[in-house]
């Protein structure tokens, strides 16, 4: 049936779609690569199976509008408030300089400036879509990178509205006379008092009778009505789809229900973009790419470099270091989902020929399908360019200037995230000296006067050399960068193999290799929130805290020996004591009033009552080593015992003070957990 062509397009294209998006997730491609290429295969060039590609490319164009219209709704004044510097500074910084030295080599090369600057805005815009979904499966949207590509790709989908307004501008399609600017004026006039007047007197008020009905067809209903409505009301005026779908966003962002309403449309936003990218994939020419196929290498080549050379400035101008600048570069060097709209309006308006068209898709499409391996290997890469920043300056000419840390036996912290914060208040309570390393240098301003803190990249050795890495007692790498933390943790130990490292990772499956690295304890985000998640549930079903504690020492145990056993093995004292299974040291403060004040080993029975060994103690400044049956322990003594796990785990309420009141699991006032004075070190 005839009006069956486009459903049946539709169908072929979801049906290929999910083979071919099979085998790209197979090859580690993502889905949005498999999309480019389904529409590649399904296009003119290829299999030729789609009958009606001007329908599915109408179609696409929904997609586009969505997009703009969730950006606009997640651009509201707090987001950007939140990013501010990055956002308008580095984002700035990074599309004027690519327009700009874009512009100039084109114009060396005999091309008009107005065609220059139409295909600076093309090279500047990246991928979100690409981009923001690696960073978020590799969980490198916290790291510096993932903050400055997140704040780079907000301020170039700001951009995109002025873009799209000013392709026709300078290719002269829109003309400029002085009826004709009154006219645009006009129009945008008209456009912006509409939607202030929408929002400020009718929106929120319509949101609200929607909201009321808890119907959520009708809140869908509402939410496209919005945007298609704003997309067609500038189409009417002559201006961009995707702009009135933009604006809608914005309006809607200003709503108490923006949340449900961004909850609601996403899934079709996303069917909507998978179709926009198969469009584009339709776009390529088979003989087009095999007749120019080493061109189309060299030129994608060509524009990874240049654009990771002009997002450099982007990032040293905000003092981050050159290394965190190269892996940023590197991920967004490939063209945004947008640079095909602009692209395409450029074609429309007689700026591009057919064949620079091709040319571009053909480069872009490229570009997307590299930028994972790009991710993926931009550290490596990073590393290698940086090299030379690891000499001394003994060992580039000059001479060594002598180490600024004159702190002995100290903790140094690398990262003043939340856990770096908590971890240098304890410290600081406890009389432990200690230094601090941020690459963040809004942090490192702020806390400068509070804290002992420094700016700077600790997988450079004359880093940590400053901070005095040879004479430091422990290290912890709180940072949430997995290469880095490697890096760091590679580097400390090859400068100090005595330093005790703790390091904190995202995933148990990085905690072998950081071991083999060197790393003496590593803590693993998902392991424990896994461990605290029972531990809630648990206390709430009001499960007895000694049964609760006995799980915990057991899901440590089982989990920690197979990661030992993963792990290389070491010779030094404390690998030795890691690798007795199930055994563990933990240093425990005898309070007053505990019943074991005032009594000898002996009298205390110690071995026999309790299953450990005191081997160690600690009174007046004074550290009596293997005590005799005839020690007496005191209140204030700080006590070493070596045994099992989970018989530590029970030293703790008997050495403690008696608690002044019991609680039962949800009453007022209660801790919300309770845990051991010190952790066993197991």
């Amino acid at each position: 049936m005839p009006e069956l062509a486009e459903i049946n397009d539709l169908v072929l294209l979801f049906l290929l779609s999910i083979i071919v998006s099979l085998v790209c997730n197979k090859v580690k491609l993502t889905p949005t690569v498999g999309f480019l290429l389904t529409g590649f295969l399904c296009g003119p060039s290829v299999l030729n199976v789609i009958t009606d590609q001007e329908s599915i490319s109408t179609i696409a164009e929904l997609g586009v509008a969505m997009l703009l219209f969730t950006i606009g709704m997640e651009l509201s004044g707090d987001a950007l408030s939140r990013l501010k510097k990055p956002v308008f500074l580095g984002g700035s910084l990074q599309i004027g300089c690519t327009v700009g030295a874009v512009a100039v080599l084109m114009h060396l090369q005999g091309a008009a400036w107005t065609q220059g600057i139409i295909w600076g805005c093309l090279v500047a815009l990246s991928s979100s879509a690409i981009v923001l979904q690696i960073h978020q499966q590799k969980g490198l949207t916290s790291t510096p990178m993932g903050r400055l590509s997140l704040a780079i790709l907000v301020f170039q989908d700001i951009m995109v509205a002025p873009m799209l307004l000013c392709i026709p501008l300078l290719a002269g399609t829109l003309e400029v006379g002085g009826r004709e600017m009154l006219l645009a004026v006009g129009r945008v006039v008209l456009i912006l008092g509409a939607v202030l007047t929408l929002c400020y007197f009718g929106l929120n008020r319509l949101m609200e009778a929607v909201m009321r009905t808890r119907s959520r067809e009708l809140l869908l209903l509402t939410t496209l009505g919005l945007c298609f409505g704003m997309a067609c009301l500038t189409l009417e005026l002559q201006l961009s789809s995707s702009l009135g779908a933009f604006l809608a966003g914005l309006m809607l962002a200003r709503s108490q229900y923006s949340m449900s309403v961004i909850a609601g449309i996403l899934p079709y936003r996303d069917v909507f973009m998978c179709l926009f990218f198969m469009s584009v994939g339709m776009m390529l020419n088979l003989d087009f790419l095999s007749s120019h196929f080493l061109l189309t290498i060299v030129n994608a080549a060509l524009f990874i470099l240049i654009k990771t050379l002009l997002t450099l400035p982007a990032v040293l101008i905000q003092r981050f270091p050159l290394r965190t600048a190269i892996v940023t570069g590197l991920s967004l060097a490939q063209v945004g989902e947008f640079s095909f709209v602009l692209a395409a309006l450029a074609l429309e308006s007689g700026v591009f020929s057919q064949q620079a068209y091709q040319g571009f898709l053909a480069v872009s499409v490229l570009t997307m399908m590299v930028t994972p391996m790009l991710i993926n290997w931009a550290p490596r890469i990073a590393d290698v360019l940086t090299r030379w920043q690891r000499k001394t300056p003994a060992e580039q000419g000059g001479e060594a200037p002598a180490a600024s840390c004159t702190l002995h036996d100290h903790l140094i912290i690398v990262g003043f995230g939340i856990s770096g914060k908590h971890l240098a208040r304890v410290a600081k309570d406890s009389g432990i000296t200690y230094n601090i390393l941020e690459m963040n240098p809004e942090t490192v301003t702020r806390y400068r006067d509070k804290e002992p803190i420094m700016h700077g990249d600790a997988t450079q050795p004359i880093i940590l050399e400053h901070l005095g890495i040879a004479k430091a007692r422990v290290m912890a790498i709180i940072i949430s960068d997995p290469a880095a933390v490697r890096a760091i943790t590679l580097e400390a130990r090859r400068m100090n193999p005595n330093i005790f490292i703790v390091a904190r990772t995202r995933f148990v499956t990085e905690v072998a290799p950081l071991r083999r690295l060197g790393a003496n304890a590593v803590i693993a985000e998902e392991f424990e929130t896994s461990i605290e998640v029972f531990n809630q549930v648990l206390t709430r079903y009001l499960i007895p805290r000694q049964d609760i504690d006995a799980f915990t020492a057991r899901v440590r145990q089982d989990n920690y020996r197979m990661i030992r056993k993963a792990a290389a093995t070491t010779t030094n004292l404390d690998e030795v004591v890691h690798q007795l299974p199930d055994m563990g040291v933990q240093a425990i403060r005898l309070d007053d009033g505990s019943p074991l004040c005032d009594k000898s080993l002996v009298e205390s029975n110690m071995r026999r009552r309790y299953g450990v060994t005191l081997v160690a103690a600690h009174r007046d400044r004074e550290t009596i080593a293997s005590p005799g049956p005839e020690f007496v322990m005191r209140a204030g003594d700080l006590l070493y015992f070596f045994g099992k796990t989970d018989k530590l785990l029970g030293l703790p309420p008997v050495l403690s003070r008696p608690a002044a009141k019991e609680y039962s699991a949800g009453e007022a006032g209660a801790p919300d957990e309770a845990s051991p004075n010190v952790r066993s070190e197991a």
